[in-house]
């Protein structure tokens, strides 16, 4: 057989198999006829979603609920860290405030042992040696504590008027030793009031560089619920004034001269009685007096050191006499130099009698070696009234 014949049965027995095929596509493409031979509307099957859709919002929940999560997560950390740092804020100045209160204690200590009367100046030294230990103690504790990282300088501040401190108490203690033989006053009141003005110092120091920027560093970041402390070591306002060391240290070192402790008078004397708010001067006995009686009630009791010695702890007492129950009230001048007047305050008067006079009565204790006495007491009749 030849290769053109081969060729021919091939083409043969194909041709019939095409035409079979084209046939049937045809007859697939012919369209159904109705229930009367016409055209039939072909059924379309129900609507579905996409298979894939019902996955995808599952899938979009849970993306959503993951980062609610998420976010209130944060929220919470949030809210534990700014609480964490409120906290470390108000631990910090509760610290410092401590620090401080202390050392206030420290300073009026100060003042009671420079107003003992009749020290000797060994005990002095060691009083004010005993102090500067004291306050050295304070001071490092200050010193121990971690501020938060904004008041890192204004506690750097607190712990500077803190060492003042220590170094003026350490300072007075000094003076006092090395001026023990001299007869200098002047001199020596010079040296001590140099080493005072470290303790004033220290006041400023605290208020202008710790307390104030600490108060606006707080506003600044927030912070709430807390009060940055306060500390007054000077008790006595001019303590740092050569004049007010000069007759304390004549009356420690028992030095004459004025406002020594050896020589001349020695005694106090009231100078009136004023009520307050009004202003009012009362008149002693037998004179009368009127007194409006009113919440802000006060009696300023004027004291003045008529000898010529500087004089200490100086008792007040003011006594409304009514029956069944005196009204009876003291206070306490500290120091008081020769031909100095001093004014204690009298105040709160929750229960006086009204409508008949009474008696008030105003007693000064007398000072050691005083002599004259007659002006230590004075009496006024007062009658309390209401507006």
């Amino acid at each position: 057989m030849s290769e053109r014949e081969s060729d021919f049965e091939f083409d043969f027995f194909d041709e019939p198999e095409t035409q079979e095929a084209q046939s049937r596509d045809r007859s697939l493409r012919r369209p159904l006829g109705g229930r009367n031979g016409g055209p039939r509307r072909p059924i379309r099957p129900p609507m579905r979603p996409a298979a894939g859709f019902t996955p995808l919002l599952r899938l979009v929940g849970l993306i959503a609920f993951a980062i609610l999560i998420v976010v209130l997560l944060v929220l919470w950390v949030q809210s534990c860290q700014e609480d964490k740092r409120q906290d470390a804020y108000r631990d910090y100045v509760t610290s410092a405030g401590a620090v401080g209160e202390e050392s206030q204690r420290i300073g009026r200590r100060l003042s009671d042992v420079l107003t003992t009367p009749e020290i000797t100046p060994a005990d002095l030294q060691t009083q004010l040696n005993g102090l500067a230990n004291q306050q050295r103690l304070a001071t490092n504790r200050a010193r121990a504590l971690d501020p938060p990282g904004p008041l890192r300088r204004e506690h750097e501040s607190m712990v500077e008027a803190l060492d003042f401190r220590v170094n003026g108490l350490a300072g007075l203690a000094a003076a006092f030793r090395r001026t023990a033989g001299t007869q200098d006053a002047t001199a020596a009141a010079t040296l001590l009031s140099v080493q005072a003005q470290r303790l004033v110092a220290s006041d400023v120091i605290w208020d202008d560089l710790f307390k104030e920027p600490a108060i606006a560093k707080l506003r600044q970041q927030d912070v709430t619920g807390v009060e940055v402390p306060d500390s007054n070591f000077v008790q006595t306002p001019d303590l740092a004034s050569q004049r007010s060391m000069t007759p304390i240290w004549q009356r420690i070192n028992n030095v004459g001269g004025t406002g020594g402790s050896t020589g001349g008078l020695h005694g106090t004397g009231i100078e009136g009685v004023r009520v307050r708010p009004g202003g009012q001067q009362l008149a002693a006995s037998p004179a009368e007096n009127t007194v409006v009686a009113s919440t802000d009630l006060a009696f300023e009791v004027a004291v003045k050191n008529t000898g010529d010695n500087q004089e200490v702890k100086i008792e007040v007492t003011l006594t409304i006499q009514q029956t069944p129950n005196p009204v009876t009230k003291k206070q306490t001048i500290d120091l008081i130099d020769p031909g100095e007047t001093k004014t204690v305050t009298f105040r709160d008067f929750p229960s006086i009698d009204f409508g008949e006079p009474r008696t008030l009565r105003v007693d000064v204790k007398p000072v050691p070696q005083e002599s004259n006495t007659a002006n230590n007491s004075a009496e006024y009749r007062v009658t309390f009234s209401v507006e």
